[in-house]
């Protein structure tokens, strides 16, 4: 799994290493390290770090953390998104996209979905949705696809993805 760790380390000659070092004792792989020497609490440097690490292999690297006086302030998985955007044009509202939302949710799992409305056209009663949504599991943008194609089939919605 892929953890973010926001670490507070005393300000001393390294202790940067210090914060780092278990990571590899317990065959963690480091992908981004931030010595955020602006960040000082209690004489504690901030160090947030970004590393590849097994489940099991996190609970030793806490207690290792811990024996060498490191506090962790955070500490949380991070997982790739997947990004998706869709335009719908038509007699969209904010009713009809609640309803698509809420059939989109019920088969699949999102992170995020942000939606935003064009006004009403003045010549016609069309109006324009961009909806993006962020999903963990790339199959995910599948089975939103379909959802979407289908419903907007139904309702004679034009709908574009991958804007």
């Amino acid at each position: 799994m892929i953890v973010n760790a926001e670490l507070f380390v005393n300000d001393l000659p390294g202790q940067l290493i210090g914060s780092i070092e278990p990571i590899s004792m317990v065959n963690g792989n480091i992908l981004g390290v931030v010595h955020n020497r602006d960040r000082i609490v209690d004489n504690r440097i901030c160090v947030n770090v970004t590393f590849e690490v097994g489940d099991r292999q996190l609970e030793r690297l806490k207690e290792l953390w811990k024996a060498r006086d490191i506090v962790i302030s955070s500490l949380g998985s991070v997982h790739e998104t997947f990004t998706m955007h869709y335009i719908l044009i038509g007699d969209v509202n904010a009713q009809y996209i609640e309803g698509l939302l809420k059939k989109v949710n019920e088969a699949t799992t999102l992170d995020q979905i942000n939606v935003s409305y064009s006004s009403k056209s003045v010549k016609t009663a069309s109006h324009t949705s961009l909806i993006t949504v962020k999903a963990r599991y790339e199959d995910n943008l599948d089975k939103i696809d379909s959802i979407l194609r289908r419903e907007c089939k139904k309702a004679n919605i034009t709908y574009i993805r991958g804007v």
